[in-house]
């Protein structure tokens, strides 16, 4: 298996180093980061793939604009879970704020008939994504009585804006810049849907969503809830 990519390296040693490295510099690797690059991987997946599984065990996902290696397990029990350098939410309605955005983001791409082909990204102004996320954590909590607090100012200072940040880190998504010589409102703000976001079933977190809103007789506090966690 391993002399697929030696092969490989011997023929074109600055395209498999420079791969090696980006694959785990960063939680994804997208076409727009280096086309020349992310179609050189396309045409030699096996090769990675293969590499990538017998000597870590990873596995090597890829589409059309996406590619990352993923982990199952961590081999160094020293380093404890709260020590990892992972993407994940632990409080409650950072939880919800991001299963709702993955649902945001599933309902623009139907009514605008996009899919991980499009060549462009989805975007989207904060404003549209903060009042589906209030009206949607609103009929949540409709049934507990607990409807009351999701204004709109609280989803967007104790939902919003704790994820987003976040998100942006780990590139889900990212912030479009307006000119330098333009004020825009927060509401106005665009965003671009990263890739990322494809490998997330946003239809089977439904479920998720029900399931964590209704952990409605504790505090919203770091302890209560189950981080957010990348599915195999």
């Amino acid at each position: 298996m391993a002399a697929l990519l030696t092969d490989l390296l011997e023929r074109n040693p600055k395209e498999v180093k420079a791969l090696l490295n980006v694959l785990v510099e960063s939680p994804y690797f997208y076409r727009a980061d280096n086309e020349d690059l992310f179609f050189f991987l396309r045409r030699h997946r096996t090769e990675f793939t293969r590499f990538y599984e017998q000597f870590y065990g990873w596995v090597l996902l890829m589409d059309g604009k996406c590619a990352r290696v993923y982990k199952d397990r961590w081999y160094n029990d020293a380093i404890t879970e709260a020590n990892r350098d992972l993407f994940r939410f632990r409080r409650r309605d950072e939880c919800l704020g991001f299963m709702l955005l993955l649902e945001f983001f599933e309902h623009r791409l139907e009514e605008n008939s996009m899919t991980v082909e499009d060549r462009d990204n989805l975007r989207f102004r904060f404003g549209d994504l903060l009042t589906y996320t209030a009206r949607r954590l609103r009929e949540l909590f409709a049934a507990d009585g607990m409807d009351a607090r999701y204004t709109d100012d609280y989803t967007r200072s104790e939902v919003l804006r704790r994820i987003l940040p976040t998100l942006e880190r780990y590139r889900f998504v990212t912030r479009i810049r307006p000119p330098d010589d333009m004020t825009v409102a927060e509401q106005d703000m665009i965003f671009e849907a990263l890739p990322a976001l494809y490998h997330y079933n946003a239809t089977g977190l439904s479920q998720s969503i029900a399931v964590t809103a209704g952990r409605t007789n504790q505090e919203n506090t770091d302890t209560e809830e189950e981080p957010a966690r990348v599915p195999e």
